[in-house]
């Protein structure tokens, strides 16, 4: 056999979906295969880093006297060679040759023939979905910080039957909340938000009775707490309402009451809407309606005063001093927070391990250390720190995610299939985590689907993968923080489309950024056909 007449495809080699395979074709000229002649060709993968050898399934094909089951190539005629040569991928034949090696039998005699170099190189640009782990879908949890938290403190007085006086006996609680509402206004880190009124009236007696003394009962009160806010030179708006008939209240007493009958009434309050039926029929259970009277009604002749206020938190200012001098005086929330003010990953890093210091209990200190620590390129702490998280919540969606991205840098795709199957809810980083995923699988279109309008290196990696050239350029000229990554994308691009002078550009912003992309240039056959261009090998040697 000789190299003249073979063709392999692809050549240089591809890698797809962890494997490496390829179809090799040719013709058996006339008068060449031997009637009692048998071939066997085996396709031979050659690592020219390490020298390992791949060997791959032998093709056979006989002549027309040979007895066998193989293809037969007629003597006279020849025939066609094909064969598909497929290898599992490992890292050592990144850089490779494909050769094939044939053995010759006639009769008993066996020849073997000079092996034949038939493919040269491996392109393997999926791998760069493993470049800059933190982006196969890492999740930080957030923090609940609020820097204005609303409390509210109510307080409330009863009236007598069919009166709407504020009697001195029931004075006294709104007396208290209203000395609370002096000392808020006093705070300069409270804020009274709103005074609302909410009074009520019993649903024994008429309809119009009732409405008018509600009424009465909320102008009644209203009154009162002005002239105690005019004493404590105090002054706010109230606001207020009132409900002539409360059946609401009425049923949530009898619920939570011992009355014997209760049942009874509360399937008359399902079964009538009309109050004064309602009434009517309650009134009839006459043993019940005596213990009503004395137990449930006159807790409902009353007036509700809510207080609303606003507690105004930490600045941020106090919050990354408190953090770097003395994080005892944070709360979990304040602390977590804080590492938001930073830009810097080691200044997070320092301020998550405080977290894990001071709140050990809280999963949130452990997954965003790890994650952290991921976009530091620190996988092993990563996966530790995500480990634990996982270890005090094993369902929790963001630690999930994140463990997932690790086996998926380790090229462990089934067990990272495992954890995101815990990750739902947990928002796009879970498509991005998938979308690695279909990229390690060679599932290109599916990968451009799961990452749509994503604009990250890997969605451009899978519209290049995908021939989506156009798609590609797009996406990588919107991030929004490009880094060596992005500009070896683009040059990626450039170079499947033939533009050059994209390709020089691109390629001095990657070296600029990142010297070692020196050498991925240089190894890559993405650019083999631009290394006689100058200005491009001038860049790269």
């Amino acid at each position: 056999m000789s190299s003249s007449g073979l063709k392999a495809t692809p050549n240089p080699l591809e890698l797809k979906g962890g494997l490496i395979e390829c179809t090799v074709e040719g013709n058996f000229p006339e008068k060449y295969f031997r009637k009692n002649m048998e071939l066997s060709v085996v396709p031979v993968l050659k690592s020219t880093k390490t020298g390992a050898v791949l060997r791959g399934q032998a093709k056979v094909y006989q002549g027309e006297k040979f007895k066998g089951n193989n293809p037969v190539i007629n003597y006279k005629k020849g025939g066609k060679y094909e064969q598909k040569a497929i290898f599992s991928y490992d890292s050592q034949f990144d850089q490779c040759e494909l050769y094939l090696e044939a053995t010759v039998k006639v009769k008993k005699k066996v020849i073997t023939l000079e092996p034949v170099k038939v493919a040269d190189g491996l392109i393997v640009t999926p791998n760069l979905i493993y470049s800059n782990p933190s982006e196969l879908g890492s999740k930080v949890i957030k923090d609940n910080f609020e820097r204005v938290k609303e409390e509210k403190e109510d307080a409330e007085i009863k009236f007598l039957i069919q009166q709407a006086n504020v009697r001195a006996s029931e004075a006294k609680n709104i007396n208290n909340l209203t000395e609370n509402v002096k000392k808020a206004s006093q705070d300069s880190n409270l804020n009274i938000k709103k005074l609302e009124i909410s009074s009520y009236a019993s649903p024994d007696g008429g309809i119009e009775l009732n409405e008018k003394l509600a009424q009465s009962r909320e102008t009644s009160t209203k009154n009162y707490i002005n002239s105690q806010m005019k004493k404590l030179k105090a002054e706010f708006d109230i606001s207020g309402s009132f409900t002539a008939q409360d059946w609401e209240g009425f049923k949530q007493l009898m619920d939570n009451s011992d009355i014997q009958d209760k049942e009874l009434i509360l399937s008359v309050l399902s079964m009538y809407s009309d109050p004064e039926q309602r009434e009517k029929e309650i009134k009839n259970l006459s043993a019940a309606f005596t213990e009503i009277k004395e137990k449930i009604l006159p807790q409902l002749r009353r007036s509700k005063i809510t207080m609303t206020k606003e507690i105004m938190g930490k600045s941020d200012a106090e919050i990354r001093r408190l953090a770097q001098e003395d994080p005892s005086k944070l709360d979990a929330e304040e602390l977590l927070y804080a590492a938001t003010l930073y830009d810097n990953l080691e200044s997070q890093k320092s301020i998550y391990q405080k977290s894990i210091q001071y709140f050990p209990s809280d999963v949130r200190g452990y997954n965003n250390l790890g994650v952290v620590e991921y976009e530091l390129g620190n996988v092993a702490a990563a996966d530790r720190n995500f480990s634990r998280a996982l270890e005090m919540d094993a369902n929790n969606p963001a630690a999930n995610l994140n463990k997932a991205s690790i086996l998926i840098s380790e090229g462990r795709l089934g067990e990272a299939k495992t954890y995101l199957g815990n990750a739902a809810g947990v928002g796009e980083e879970l498509n991005y985590a998938n979308g690695a995923i279909a990229i390690a699988e060679g599932d290109y279109y599916k990968a451009v689907t799961l990452y749509g309008a994503a604009n990250t290196n890997n969605s451009a990696l899978a519209r290049i993968l995908n021939k989506d050239y156009s798609g590609a350029r797009n996406i990588l000229s919107n991030i929004e923080k490009p880094d060596a990554k992005t500009y070896y994308l683009q040059s990626i691009v450039a170079a499947r489309t033939n533009n050059v002078n994209d390709l020089v550009k691109s390629a001095t912003n990657a070296i600029n950024t990142d010297r070692s992309y020196r050498e991925k240039y240089l190894n890559d056959l993405e650019f083999r056909e631009f290394m006689s261009n100058n200005a491009f090998s001038a860049l790269v040697k």
